[in-house]
């Protein structure tokens, strides 16, 4: 009994102990695969830099339109987070909202994702001149100790716009729907001021090593309004979101930790041992009352034994004696004749 119960603890200690290393294992061969998968990927963010009635996009694989990533526009400036799409050529198209998938877009682009890259599909311009515009987005990895900064000049009011960062130029008299290269900025809080005919901003950018960065300008009701995208902030795997402000649609969230997984496992494995111990010690309390009623049986049939017995022996004394009696009268008749 003491050698099962021990063999129970030690199964119960191994299983306890194994199983958030066989789960830690397992994670660690999903997040190879998810890894090794991610090689093969690139990742497509899209932004809304056209004034107007927004619209919405379809992304899909170039020549496949049947089962599209979809994006709903909720207007001018936002920006959808990153997605994943594995390397090779894409379409993207707009349509009005409420459109058939299969009616004719109003612009259209297609163009190539390749496997560790970032890009940027910006829609720019009026909705009479809308295009749309594929940029190159750069990694943290690219960044080192500094930070990378361009503008896209988004502003349909302003045909060209200078920016400064601090007493550096950024970009001088960029034209409207062009996109400056990334350039290397100390890390810091400086304020970045933009210029064109007749007005003027400015604002305070926090710029952290390794962060990259794209600024971008666009048409306030009061005159040039700037938006700040976050590119990449220190991951060397994958960019970030950046500003993600009010699009809806397919793109992946992130699933839940391993420890609530590893917590459940260690609760029905504990519930599992406990629930073992107990059936053994019904086990035993059913055998041992089984045992005493056995006993009490065997007991009661004895005694009925000795009891029929002991009446049997009486009954035969009993004829016995009535024998020997019938016999002393003939006798003495006998005698008498």
């Amino acid at each position: 009994m003491r050698l099962g119960r021990r063999l129970v603890l030690v199964t119960a200690v191994t299983a306890l102990l194994g199983g958030p290393v066989v789960a830690t294992a397992s994670a660690a061969s999903a997040a190879s695969a998810a890894s090794a998968a991610g090689a093969g990927q690139g990742w497509v963010r899209c932004a809304d830099l056209s004034p107007g009635t927004p619209e919405d996009v379809y992304l899909y694989p170039f020549g496949n339109p049947s089962h599209p990533t979809m994006l709903m526009h909720q207007g001018y400036g936002s920006v959808s987070e990153y997605m994943p799409f594995s390397a090779g050529q894409y379409t993207l198209a707009m349509r009005p909202p409420g459109a058939s998938a299969s009616s004719p877009p109003t612009v259209s682009t297609s163009f190539m994702v390749s496997a560790g890259s970032n890009y940027t599909v910006a829609s720019i311009g009026s909705a009479s001149s809308r295009r749309l515009k594929v940029l190159n987005d750069q990694m943290a990895a690219a960044a080192g100790s500094k930070a990378l900064i361009r503008v896209i000049q988004a502003s349909v009011k302003q045909p060209q716009v200078t920016v400064r960062v601090g007493s550096d130029v950024l970009a001088r008299e960029l034209g409207f729907g062009s996109a400056s290269s990334y350039r290397s900025v100390k890390p810091g809080s400086p304020t970045v001021t933009f210029s064109a005919q007749g007005e003027h901003a400015a604002m305070a950018v926090k710029l952290t090593a390794g962060s990259v960065h794209t600024l971008v300008v666009l048409d306030g009701s009061s005159g040039l309004r700037i938006d700040n995208l976050t590119d990449a902030a220190g991951s060397t795997d994958r960019p970030k979101g950046g500003a993600a402000t009010g699009f809806g649609g397919t793109a992946p969230k992130a699933g839940p930790g391993l420890l609530p997984w590893l917590g459940t496992l260690a609760g029905g494995l504990l519930l599992a041992v406990a629930g073992g111990f107990s059936l053994r010690r019904s086990r035993r309390r059913t055998a041992a009352a089984a045992a005493a009623a056995a006993g009490a049986a065997s007991a009661g049939a004895a005694s009925a034994g000795a009891a029929s017995a002991g009446a049997a022996s009486a009954g035969a004394a009993s004829a016995g004696a009535g024998s020997a009696g019938a016999g002393s009268v003939a006798s003495a008749a006998a005698a008498r004749e």
